[in-house]
């Protein structure tokens, strides 16, 4: 049984962003400051993928913890109610996520996901994270 009525849940859900987020905008914001350039959700690739790095051919996904279900996450804790609903909806989330980074793996990019949890633990630990994407093979942001 969910604690609010249908109505309000229907608009609770409907307000739910899958772009421009706050996680996503922080994770833009520290690479432009960075020096990388980038697109955003590019349609023509599999999953308008959140940012694009062309030039290094590397692309980010900026996932929701929730709703990508980081496993190992306290975010990711499926709901009690409506649990076939749940189950359902977010293993389906999952294996469409598995099969868009095996699609772009095969066109020759390389992915990455950054978490939601990840842009909460400071600004520092985000850097390093994003440091940490381009770090293994010596890629450098430009100073444009």
């Amino acid at each position: 049984m969910d604690i609010v009525s249908k109505k309000t849940r229907s608009k609770m859900m409907a307000s739910v962003r899958s772009r421009n987020t706050k996680p996503e905008i922080m994770v833009r914001s520290l690479l432009h400051r960075l020096g990388y350039r980038f697109r955003l959700h590019r349609k023509d690739l599999p999953g308008n993928p959140d940012i694009v790095l062309s030039r290094y051919k590397k692309i980010i996904f900026v996932h929701g913890c929730f709703w990508h279900q980081h496993q190992g996450c306290s975010k990711s804790n499926r709901p009690d109610t409506r649990p076939e609903f749940w189950n359902k909806k977010l293993n389906e989330n999952i294996e469409r996520d598995k099969v868009i980074i095996r699609q772009l793996q095969d066109a020759g990019w390389t992915v990455h996901v950054i978490w939601e949890c990840q842009t909460k633990k400071g600004e520092q630990r985000l850097l390093y994270v994003i440091k940490e994407i381009f770090s293994y093979n010596g890629d450098q942001g430009t100073d444009n």
